[in-house]
């Protein structure tokens, strides 16, 4: 739910690379549930796996809007340099006011408006580093929980195979009539008397 209501935002903003990021992992997690429900541990490694790329995703997506390294929250890195959009919330934060003012002065531009956002009760990057933070801790749980899942998947397979799950017929065996039951019924068929009482059965 949390990474539907980010690819929500990110479609708002029409942030490429996060709508991607956000696409893939939507889907991984339904791949880690459906191994949960369905017993195949494969499909939660590669779930742990991910979710090990998904935290270094959202630890990029913190450095971008805290500008750290050399990276600014204005380039257009998360756009493929395709449109200058932003993310969705740098003019529909909470408290934001938009504001359009024509630009007929200036040659070229006149079917141009310049925007800006007062009031902001909370800049747009912070906001983005909470929703990057959130996923990390809910990657953190995700990645503990699918560990325990494999480990108790792993268990059981190996104590099923302790108990019996290598034998071939173990109904069989449980089922099989004791040695002298069977040589007495065959008795029975080879003797003259057993032939004679079968005569007798059948008339």
């Amino acid at each position: 739910l949390a990474a539907l209501e980010r690819q929500v935002f990110d479609f708002l903003g029409y942030q490429w690379a996060p709508i991607l990021a956000n696409f893939l992992h939507i889907i991984i997690v339904i791949l880690g549930l459906f191994g949960t429900i369905q017993y195949r541990p494969r499909y939660i490694v590669v779930y742990a796996i991910w979710t090990a790329i998904w935290v270094t995703w959202n630890i990029f997506i913190i450095c971008f809007y805290l500008e750290v390294g050399g990276l600014s929250k204005d380039s257009e890195l998360l756009t493929f340099n395709i449109s200058r959009h932003q993310s969705w919330w740098s003019e529909n934060g909470p408290g934001c006011v938009r504001k359009e003012a024509s630009m007929s002065g200036i040659k070229g531009l006149d079917s141009h408006s310049y925007i800006s956002v007062i009031g902001c009760a909370l800049e747009y990057r912070y906001i983005e580093v909470m929703h990057s933070s959130f996923q990390i801790l809910i990657a953190l749980v995700g990645f503990v929980y699918a560990c325990y899942v494999v480990s108790v998947f792993t268990e059981e397979e190996d104590s099923f195979d302790f108990i019996g799950g290598f034998d071939p017929f173990p109904l069989y065996h449980v089922n099989e009539k004791p040695t002298n039951l069977l040589f007495k019924q065959t008795y029975l068929l080879i003797s003259p008397a057993g032939f004679l009482d079968m005569e007798g059965t059948n008339e």
